[in-house]
């Protein structure tokens, strides 16, 4: 059977605008904040899905191609977004936190293996006019516990956790406490 062309006609004049009009008029129900890009991809599936429901249309089934066309799009859009957030979500399982201990036999973290020449007192040095920042520094070191001092000067310089957790003779949570608290940011935001 011979389909009607003049049924894509009023969906592809206008630079797509109809097509366009009715794929926008989906997007705002499923509530989803679009980028542009995000709207030029989907107006992109709009025009692929066009196609195929033309292909797919069958005028003796008693529906307008207009609403048949308008199912077939919040289906793929649907499908679209559902598959982004899958996508997301798998991204997600696979972060891994700097903190997390990485399993051999050192227990240490990702945070403790890393190199970085990345040092929090030079960056406040460098930001900072000399006076103000000994100061801060004062009232931060003032915040700490004798113990978190010790921990903070074996970070300095460049101890890794489990040599510090044996020469404090401090047990992993109580390292991990106190770590947190020397890195928390109600402390560490007085230095900024």
């Amino acid at each position: 059977m011979e389909k009607d062309l003049t049924l894509l006609q009023p969906y592809c004049e206008n630079d797509m605008r109809k097509l366009k009009k009715m794929s926008k008029s989906i997007f705002m129900r499923f509530n989803e904040p679009l980028t542009g890009a995000d709207y030029d991809d989907f107006y992109s599936l709009a025009n692929l899905t066009l196609w195929q429901a033309y292909n797919a249309y069958n005028p003796d089934a008693g529906v307008s191609f207009e609403g048949f066309l308008y199912s077939c799009l919040q289906k793929k859009f649907k499908s679209e977004l559902t598959n982004r957030h899958r996508q997301k979500r798998v991204l997600n399982q696979l972060a891994v936190s700097l903190d997390a201990a990485i399993e051999d036999e050192d227990k240490c973290s990702l945070m403790d293996i890393i190199p970085s020449d990345f040092d929090t007192f030079e960056e406040m040095i460098e930001r900072q006019e000399r006076d103000r920042f000994k100061g801060k520094i004062q009232i931060y070191l003032s915040k700490l516990s004798s113990q978190q001092i010790s921990i903070l000067n074996f970070l300095m310089d460049g101890f890794k956790a489990v040599e510090i957790r044996e020469i404090l003779n401090i047990s992993e949570k109580q390292y991990a406490d106190d770590l947190q608290i020397v890195r928390c940011y109600e402390n560490v935001k007085i230095l900024f």
